[in-house]
């Protein structure tokens, strides 16, 4: 199996992990504020807001370039979170949610053209892929989680 290959399959597992974190909520739940100043549907839209972000690192890297355009500084990843809610605000709940996945299908597009050896471990493909998804799919499965037991939902 390549580097890709289990990289990918621990995405696969990590987003199926995240739905069932969430499976079962009411739309009227998803809008409930508990994660600082979010919402489920908030969580979503940033989840969003960095694939398709790191989609287009992922694409340069395939070129041959920096995953980071010059200029562009991720380290404020809070007000980056904000740009991306922001931009989901007025969408319903279910469009946010299909674009969830859609948008990480893209992502997944994206690694696809990715060569395998940028894929081995502490290399910036294989950081962008935790980051982006595998890592942060589980933390915020395991914050709904917690949020739903302590809300008996």
């Amino acid at each position: 199996m390549s580097n890709l290959d289990k990289l990918l399959a621990d995405l696969e597992h990590s987003f199926a992990d995240l739905q069932e974190s969430f499976e079962g909520l009411t739309h009227q739940q998803k809008l409930e504020r508990w994660f600082g100043k979010w919402c489920v549907y908030d969580i979503f839209s940033h989840m969003i807001g960095w694939h398709h972000e790191m989609d287009d690192a992922l694409e340069r890297i395939a070129r041959g370039e920096k995953p980071v355009p010059e200029g562009v500084d991720y380290s404020k990843s809070d007000e980056w979170n904000d740009r991306f809610v922001e931009t989901w605000v007025q969408s319903s709940g279910e469009a946010v949610q299909q674009e969830l996945e859609v948008s990480k299908d893209l992502f997944v597009k994206a690694a696809k053209l990715v060569p395998d050896d940028k894929f081995e471990e502490g290399r910036a493909a294989f950081r962008i892929l935790h980051a982006t998804a595998i890592d942060h799919y589980s933390e915020h499965a395991g914050a709904i989680r917690e949020w739903r037991k302590s809300k008996g939902y």
